[in-house]
């Protein structure tokens, strides 16, 4: 369980840094590289919803008092 959520989190982090790049080259007028780390984010983003999905299924339910 706790391997899922180090995953999606590692996931997370990387499309922070591709969404950071992207703004990098958009601001320096690269628009090519720009859409390719934008591109790059959207992908580790969408992977890291779905691992962070499977870790929640597979977490315990905290029931209600």
């Amino acid at each position: 369980m706790h391997e899922s959520h180090r995953q999606a989190a590692e996931q997370h982090e990387l499309a922070a840094i591709a969404h950071r790049n992207a703004a990098m080259h958009y601001e320096i007028d690269d628009q090519a590289t720009g859409d390719w780390h934008s591109s790059r984010a959207h992908e580790c983003a969408d992977h890291a919803y779905a691992l962070a999905r499977e870790a929640q299924n597979k977490s315990p339910q905290i029931e209600e008092l």
